[in-house]
């Protein structure tokens, strides 16, 4: 039952940090006239999204294959027969989406905050990039999340 709580817990927050990020974050940032002020605000987002998004996204994993050894355990030998395939799926985009989400936390913008934190300046196209490769990262992570949520729920038999 904790298990269960904490597993929806953590899927809130790394959902709600994407949307988030898609939703409100990267849409403020054309309100703000200034470059530096643009820079500003993603850099000190960033710096709160990075680790609330790992976080959250391996209480998930972890949570999630706990809750996958007690469903094994209650379906005995029919497990692969009735959710196998069912199950396939979800750890194949589950194994996407971790990669995809690493790429966007590490890859972009973990070196984004590292680089405004050193004093580097950046561009008004360097800005552009990587505000574009956040917004289909997320956009991609978002369809890669919900796909995998309704297959967890199938699992269920919800």
């Amino acid at each position: 039952m904790l298990i269960s709580w904490l597993h929806l817990v953590s899927l809130t927050v790394y959902v709600g940090s994407l949307a988030g990020l898609w939703l409100v974050l990267l849409p403020a940032l054309s309100a703000l006239h200034s470059h530096e002020e643009q820079v500003k605000l993603l850099a000190r987002s960033l710096k709160l999204y990075n680790p609330l998004q790992t976080a959250s996204l391996g209480i998930l994993i972890l949570s999630g294959a706990f809750q996958l050894t007690a469903l094994k355990a209650a379906y005995r030998e029919l497990f692969l027969r009735e959710l196998g395939m069912t199950l396939a799926w979800k750890l194949a985009l589950a194994f996407f989406l971790v990669i995809l989400s690493t790429y966007q936390s590490m890859a972009v913008a973990h070196r984004f905050v590292r680089r405004f934190e050193q004093g580097e300046s950046f561009s008004p196209q360097e800005l552009q990039s990587l505000t574009r490769r956040l917004r289909v990262s997320s956009l991609a992570i978002l369809f890669l999340a919900v796909a995998t949520i309704w297959l967890g729920l199938r699992l269920r038999g919800a």
